[in-house]
Order: structure tokens, then C-alpha cells, then sequence
């Protein structure tokens, strides 16, 4: 039987999977999908700074770089940063060890901040 160090990374790997099967045969561009809201759009009316992944992700799956551009710029230039640490902890934890990324607090501030800027400047030009 796997211990949490495995099975952790192999139960986000099938949610991964069953999430982005659903996803691929449902356009989130289109309302009326069974498809997670923003709280914090939800909440405050604004864009938070990973509104429009879904629509991104899906725009990635077919092939529409440019309209995935549009939907997040920031998500999609981080993204691969995110999917290789998410590679790198499913490595680790499938060969039973545990690992986590360890980020300074200049990092962790220059995630912050960036973050807000980004979420200040989309709600500032966004229609």
C-alpha cells in the first residue's frame, strides 16, 4: 500500500487527469458548465490574478495560443515554472521521498508583489 508520500502525488495526478478530460470537452467561454467561479470575483467584482486560468488552460488544449495570451498573460508565462515544481514533487514523492520547494522571503515578496501588481494593472485595464 502507498504511504501519503506517494499517494499524494498520484491522487493530484487523477484529479489533474479527470479535471482536464471535462475541461477539454467543455468550452468555459460559454456559460451554463459546471465549472468553479472565482470567490474573490465572486466577492469583489474584480479579477484576482488567476482569473481566466480555466478559460487559458482550455485555450492551451486547442491550440488557441492567442486567445490563451489574452485570458491571463502572467498565468500563462508562470505556468511552466508551476508544472515543473508540481513534476519535480510527483518525482520525488512517486520514488517515496518527500520534497517541497523552498523559496526565501525576497522570493516569497517578489511573488507577492507581483501578484498585486498584476491583479491592480488587469483591473485597471480590463473593460
Amino acid at each position: 500500500m502507498a504511504d501519503a508520500t506517494t499517494a499524494a502525488p498520484l491522487a493530484v495526478l487523477a484529479a489533474g487527469a479527470a479535471g482536464a478530460a471535462y475541461l477539454y470537452t467543455t468550452n468555459p467561454h460559454e456559460p451554463g458548465h459546471l465549472l468553479p467561479q472565482c470567490p474573490f470575483r465572486w466577492a469583489t467584482g474584480l479579477l484576482c490574478p488567476a482569473c481566466g486560468g480555466t478559460r487559458m488552460v482550455y485555450d492551451l488544449m486547442h491550440g488557441h495560443f492567442e486567445q490563451a495570451w489574452v485570458d491571463n498573460r502572467l498565468l500563462l508565462l508562470t505556468a511552466p515554472f508551476a508544472l515543473a515544481l508540481l513534476a519535480r514533487w510527483a518525482w520525488e514523492g512517486l520514488r517515496g521521498r518527500r520534497w517541497g520547494p523552498r523559496f526565501g522571503r525576497r522570493t516569497q515578496y517578489a511573488i507577492l508583489a507581483t501578484a498585486v501588481v498584476w491583479t491592480v494593472a488587469r483591473n485597471l485595464v480590463s473593460p
